[in-house]
């Protein structure tokens, strides 16, 4: 919510030289209302003055319109010609003009120019040009007597104020109010304040239209007041159309102007009805299957049964709450008006908000509770308004169905606060900060001698509703960096478990790897698995659904983590990054081909075992992975040489990274798994367990998600990797090694893995290290086969070993690897 900060100061009993920006900004941050912005409306320098508007010559012989204007700018007559592109003024206007020499917020400067075959002497502005709001409209017209030619404009219009933007929290919805924000600053700043709704409202005499409320639950309360005579064009007052410019509304004329102001001062949404446009009875009720309604904004829409709508004996005038109907608008000749002001139940309004896309600012704060004591105020004041600036009539009647629920009392112990908050509160602090917040108090003291009060929340609080919300409003007056952050003494001989200790170290060992941690977002859309290929009966495309998702589109918990991992790589390469290599440790969700339903369990008491077995037999598996997603260059160009395009091989590392900070070893074979490149695709094991897969992305995946070419990617199950209770230090030999090569054909389809476990197995325990470094097929080995290079490494741990002993070892692996893949030595 935008605010100046003179409105705010108005009601508040401070020093004017203390009612700044700095400290109401700082005020509002300390009791837990962000600021968003604060926007100093000044940068306006030079000649800027009040102008009447003398004369208009339209040059017709211009594609769009233009007018050239004479413009009084001084008492003594001296005017100013003018070109100008907008219409929505006339002669006898009072606008504002820069003069020459003058500069606009944003550096514009001002200067008499040639243009349209006219010399024009000044600009006469906009409120958006003025720094006054966003309205684009057109130019700023001032009423009638608001001042006179001449006249600096900058004391006219208070350019000097400072604009606050806030964004209070959900659950404080009567900030999004002048009354409420009042409230907040003299509780924060311990002065006293004026309550903008406090004045006498007159006892009704009679109704002032029938009403009927068909559905209570809808609207607990709905008041009515009527306006007549109200001179239709009756100009806005200059200081209501600069509050509601500068709290980024347009004016639009004088009702609707009053309504969306004591909205924005009291926080109650008001509506304003043409009275002569109604027909009979209004009726609150749900709306019918089939039934539609036009609104203001023109749309027509059908309404869904779980609307309220407001009804005349013709059908829906209005959608509560929300949007106002095109059929019983304000207009330009409307001199009878029915004002309205109700409660309405927040949990409908927000549905119907989003169910039609209607985000007003009614609906915003219906959504989050208004104040159901406070419709006859508002509706005296938007009254009262009417006949001060449009010479109306107000009606002694006003129609009031229902009334205001009764606030539950909260009892709790006085001293709460300071047990909660760990300090000692001054003696009086929780009464006089529940005093301030509204409450009603009673302080009782028991036989045992311990304090207890009993606090009734005012009407604007229904948050208010247990002891805990009580002793956050005490904590959050008093400030909560007064509260100390002393960290509890770690009992000795405790600390990290060994499988956080392990993500620790995997984050740290990817990250030293060069790798950037994220958090992707972690639902995915159903559409991802036709993107990444998978069968019908892949085992992820069983997902849990969102009742309630963020994005309409995203509703399933992910079982992988590479559609959040793609798509910010993705949003980074879409910025301009070439070379991408992140990683995410998180939680996924694989639920069971038969997964339970989750008991209703009731809140009479704990749940028995039973009760806790079939509970947790209905939460899926949420095993922890560890995924990369790596693309351009993975060791970039340089004066040192050229550099390295990422690959598959990548990917394959960063898994042997991982399983060398777990401690375990990593087995590798190649395997067609999506939406891995089938002949770029490894599977991953610890023993003989796959726990994941590594390896570029299949071209389609690539194409479907617009990745860029041969991205590549590694998912592992961290949960399925063991977890040693040690980590093994290695062995360091103080004799040299024996290395030596071999090279083996065997038929294509034998993987090298396959090859290199049996060359290891056979050559028994001098062998200390195997490493593939050729893959040969040509015409030196036979069709259907390939040549297979190894560099083998031994060595003995108590002696120098011979190459004798190492050639024996050597020929035992071969011997080995002939007996299972029918291996020989290439010649």
């Amino acid at each position: 919510m935008r605010v100046p900060v003179s409105w705010l100061a108005e009601h508040l009993e401070i020093d004017p030289e203390e009612a700044t920006a700095e400290r109401f900004a700082e005020a509002f941050v300390r009791v837990g209302i962000e600021v968003e912005g604060v926007e100093e409306l000044g940068g306006i320098t030079g000649p800027v003055v009040i102008g009447r508007v003398s004369a208009i010559e339209e040059l017709t012989e211009f594609k769009k319109p233009i007018r050239y204007c004479q413009v009084e700018i001084s008492d003594d007559d001296e005017e100013n010609g003018i070109i100008c592109g907008a219409t929505n003024f006339a002669e006898g206007d009072l606008v504002v003009v820069a003069l020459p020499g003058a500069v606009l917020p944003g550096g514009f400067e001002i200067t008499a120019r040639k243009t349209y075959g006219r010399t024009s002497e000044g600009m006469i502005c906009s409120a958006t040009e003025l720094g006054l709001g966003d309205d684009h409209s057109g130019i700023l017209v001032l009423p009638s007597g608001t001042a006179e030619a001449g006249d600096d404009a900058i004391d006219v219009l208070d350019l000097n104020d400072t604009v606050l933007d806030l964004a209070p929290t959900p659950d404080r919805g009567y900030c999004l109010s002048v009354r409420g924000l009042v409230r907040e600053l003299g509780c924060a700043m311990d002065v006293s304040f004026v309550d903008p709704a406090q004045f006498d409202v007159p006892e009704a005499e009679g109704d002032a239209w029938p009403v009927r409320v068909a559905d209570p639950v809808g609207c607990p309360r709905f008041v009515v007041r009527r306006a007549s005579g109200v001179d239709a064009g009756a100009p806005t007052p200059w200081w209501m159309q600069r509050r509601l410019l500068l709290a980024g509304m347009r004016p639009i004329s004088l009702a609707v102007d009053i309504t969306n102001y004591v909205m924005l001062e009291l926080g109650h949404p008001l509506h304003a009805f043409d009275a002569t446009a109604l027909r009979e009875e209004l009726v609150i009720r749900r709306a019918e299957t089939g039934e539609t309604l036009t609104t203001l904004d023109g749309a027509e829409r059908t309404l869904d049964p779980d609307d309220v709508i407001i009804c005349d004996e013709r059908g829906p005038i209005s959608i509560a709450g929300t949007m106002g109907g095109e059929s019983t608008e304000i207009g330009s000749e409307t001199s009878d008006i029915l004002l309205e002001a109700a409660h309405w139940d927040p949990a409908s309004i927000s549905r119907t908000a989003r169910r039609h896309h209607l985000f007003s600012e009614a609906a915003k704060r219906f959504e989050r509770f208004v104040d159901p004591a406070l419709p006859p105020a508002a509706l005296e004041r938007a009254a009262r308004l009417l006949r001060t600036y449009g010479d109306g009539t107000i009606h002694p009647g006003r129609t009031d169905v229902g009334g205001v629920p009764e606030q539950a009392a909260v009892t709790m112990p006085i001293d709460l606060p300071d047990r909660v908050a760990g300090i000692y509160y001054a003696r009086g602090v929780t009464a006089r900060r529940l005093s301030q917040v509204g409450c009603r108090l009673q302080v009782d003291t028991s036989e045992q001698g311990a304090a207890q009060v009993t606090a009734t929340p005012p009407s604007w609080r229904n948050d208010l509703r247990q002891p805990a919300d009580l002793v956050e409003e005490v904590l959050r007056l008093e400030g909560y960096d007064t509260i100390p952050s002393t960290l509890p003494a770690v009992v000795a001989g405790t600390g990290l478990t060994r499988a956080q200790r392990r993500r620790r170290g995997v984050a740290k060992a990817l990250a030293d790897e060069g790798y950037v941690e994220v958090l992707p977002f972690p639902f995915v859309a159903e559409s991802t698995w036709d993107a990444f290929g998978l069968a019908d009966d892949d085992p992820r495309r069983r997902t849990m659904r969102l009742r309630n998702p963020i994005e309409a589109d995203r509703d399933r918990l992910t079982p992988t983590l590479l559609p959040g991992l793609l798509d910010a790589l993705q949003r980074n390469v879409a910025r301009g990054m070439r070379d991408v290599a992140l990683f995410h440790i998180g939680q996924v969700v694989r639920p069971e081909a038969e997964q339970p339903d989750a008991p209703e369990l009731g809140t009479a008491g704990r749940p028995d075992e039973a009760e806790l077995a079939r509970l947790y037999s209905a939460v899926p598996p949420q095993p922890q992975h560890v995924a990369v997603v790596l693309t351009g260059s993975r060791q970039r160009s340089g004066w040192w040489g050229k550099g390295e395009p990422a690959s598959w091989a990548d990917a394959i590392q960063a898994a042997r990274t991982i399983a060398a900070s777990a401690g375990v070893e990593l087995r590798i074979r190649a395997a067609e798994y999506q939406p891995w490149h089938p002949g770029r695709c490894a599977e991953l094991l610890v023993g003989s367990e796959t726990v994941g897969y590594a390896g570029e992305l299949h071209p389609k995946t690539v194409e479907a998600l617009g990745l860029p070419k041969r991205t590549c990617a590694m998912e592992l199950n961290l949960d399925a990797v063991p977890l040693p209770e040690q980590h093994v230090a290695p062995v360091i030999s103080a004799f040299p090694p024996v290395r030596q090569d071999v090279a083996v054909v065997v038929p294509s389809e034998v993987p090298a893995a396959d090859v290199a476990e049996v060359l290891r197995s056979g050559a028994g325990e001098l062998l200390e290290d195997i490493a593939l470094f050729d893959v040969y097929t040509g015409e030196q080995v036979d069709e259907g086969s390939r040549s297979l290079a190894y560099a083998m490494r031994f060595r003995a741990a108590d002696r120098t070993l011979t190459e004798d002993e190492a050639s024996v070892a050597r020929e035992a692996a071969v011997t080995a690897a002939a007996e299972k893949f029918g291996a020989k030595l290439r010649g």
